[in-house]
């Protein structure tokens, strides 16, 4: 077999620097991308059991009217916890975890470009979001909502020094989720195997990369609007105060230039596991590469002129409203673009229903309820009526949820075995699918309703008006569901690497770089490489064996 030369880091390790036998210490102060991205991927668990617990007690509170469970003032920092934990500490770590691990296994590299840069990102990171939730023991966390609005964050209305840490924890954050992007960037684009051209990437890559560019424009407004509203409430400037100059529009105006390119920031990375899972449970190639990479492209190019349709209600002029609503409607064509061609995939092909092909099949489901309800948002006098309503918490959650986590639970049930070397139990998962899958909409479905009578969010109780408390019962038994899916799912990945059979290297039959290495694979991933000739790289491989087997 003719075999390539394998890029290599100039700060790369040689084979036999670290073993995965060694313990805790050197955990913490690995430079290994594979190990680096299990540690992303457990700081997006931790975090998810807090802003779980936190999500937990705001059902509670919501399940009956004129409740006093919670006090107004912990209501509204627990609701503003559970909001910026689930974005900046739960979604984004997950995404950079599976893309660390993955892009150089993908593209033929034996680590990300910078090992140590890639080290930094993730503990500063860390640091970031613990640095948040010490607020908690400093008085008071942030209680302005994970928007954040002025002039609710200025010291006027919240004198607690929680939104401080909000401030410095996300600025910490973001310099951790840029670097790492950055470090993606270089690394897709100078250290691809010989022969994998940019239209031979796969399409994981090919989206990563398209995010990791979209991070690096999309953090800047949020990190100079976190600059300057510290500022505001540490040297008594005047940047979101309008008595003395300023402007709290400024606020929304930075907050969703970054926003709205966060939502496909969080989208993009899923997109790129399900065209995997797809092709390979479908055992067909991916219908329309080429449809799939460009419409990823005009998302992100679209991505950025769309963030004052959060804004609709703010006052700035019909005109100004007029071009964002045409271009919020316009952004849905390549997404739509997208689901045809995961369906394109599967027509025809023999499918394979394994739990991370369910995981898929149902995204399309979830997410395109999330994308029609997004489509009414687009619509001026829609959005007037149901802006600030529990419509908005609802179609929020099946984009985040039933998009972007629908996504990433169907790469973990996919790349579990690659990691762990063992094959994940299909009965229990499926189980925890099913009961996932019933509690998301049985929590969230509901909300649509709630939104549509009224019922406005970030209030923490409610008048026991007609329908509002059997809705809200409903909405919190879903939530406890959803919770309890997740303890099978620890119980599932726990029992699964202890007594789970062993995976081989390819147990999907699947068509790319990383299952051609061992599950786990070693510290050093490759010393030889297989002919690029497409991205599917290694089902080339395997096609190009069996008709020399057969003498074709």
């Amino acid at each position: 077999m003719e075999t390539v030369n394998v890029p290599e880091p100039e700060e790369s390790l040689p084979s036999t620097s670290i073993s995965n036998d060694q313990g805790l210490l050197q955990w913490i102060s690995t430079v290994d991308h594979k190990q680096i991205g299990i540690l992303y991927l457990l700081m997006s668990v931790l975090f998810l059991l807090l802003g779980g617990v936190a999500a937990l007690l705001i059902r509670v509170q919501l399940s009956v009217p004129n409740n006093n469970f919670l006090s107004p003032e912990m209501y509204n920092q627990l609701f503003t916890m559970h909001g910026t934990t689930m974005v900046f500490l739960v979604m984004t770590p997950a995404i950079l975890g599976f893309s660390v691990y993955f892009v150089p296994l993908m593209i033929g590299a034996n680590d990300l470009a910078f090992p140590r840069m890639n080290a930094f990102s993730l503990w500063i990171g860390l640091f970031g979001g613990m640095l948040l939730y010490f607020s908690f023991l400093a008085g008071g966390a942030p209680d302005a909502g994970w928007f954040n609005y002025a002039p609710l964050n200025q010291r006027a209305y919240s004198q607690s020094s929680g939104i401080d840490y909000y401030c410095i924890g996300l600025l910490l954050v973001g310099i951790g989720t840029v670097g790492t992007s950055i470090n993606l960037i270089v690394t897709i684009i100078y250290y691809r195997a010989k022969g994998m051209s940019l239209r031979k990437l796969p399409v994981f890559v090919w989206m990563i990369l398209i995010n990791s560019f979209l991070i690096v424009a999309a953090f800047p407004p949020l990190n100079a609007a976190l600059s300057m509203l510290l500022l505001d409430r540490q040297l008594q400037t005047h940047f979101f105060n309008n008595t003395s100059g300023g402007s709290p529009i400024v606020w929304q105006h930075l907050f969703w230039s970054f926003g709205h390119p966060e939502v496909y920031i969080l989208i993009l990375p899923s997109f790129g596991i399900l065209s995997e899972v797809f092709q390979v449970y479908s055992r067909k190639p991916i219908f329309g590469y080429s449809f799939i990479v460009g419409s990823g492209i005009a998302i992100a190019l679209l991505a950025f002129g769309v963030w004052v349709h959060h804004m609709f209600a703010v006052g700035l002029g019909l005109t100004v409203y007029s071009y964002f609503a045409a271009s919020s409607m316009l952004i849905g064509v390549p997404t739509g673009v997208k689901v045809f061609n995961w369906l394109g995939t599967m027509w025809g092909g023999s499918l394979r229903f394994t739990t991370s092909m369910l995981f898929a099949m149902a995204f399309l489901v979830e997410f395109t309820i999330g994308g029609l309800s997004g489509v009414a948002f687009a619509i001026v006098p829609i959005d007037w009526q149901l802006t600030d309503s529990y419509f908005v918490v609802a179609h929020l959650h099946y984009v985040f949820v039933g998009g972007s986590l629908f996504g990433l639970m169907a790469g973990l049930f996919y790349w579990y075995p690659k990691m762990s070397g063992k094959m994940i139990s299909e009965k229990l998962g499926k189980w925890f699918f099913w009961l996932f899958v019933i509690g998301f909409n049985m929590t969230f479905f509901i909300q649509h309703i709630l939104g549509i009578k009224g019922m406005p969010r970030r209030v923490y109780t409610y008048p026991d008006l007609p329908g509002y408390t059997w809705m809200n019962m409903l909405s919190t038994i879903g939530g406890f569901l959803m919770s309890l899916s997740f303890l099978l799912l620890f119980y599932i990945l726990h029992k699964s690497y202890k007594i789970g059979k062993p995976a081989g290297n390819d147990p999907w039959d699947a068509y790319t770089l990383e299952w051609t290495v061992s599950s786990p694979p070693k510290i050093r991933n490759f010393t030889e490489l297989p002919p690029i000739y497409s991205y599917r790289a290694f089902r080339d491989l395997k096609e190009n064996a069996k008709n020399n087997k057969h003498g074709k």
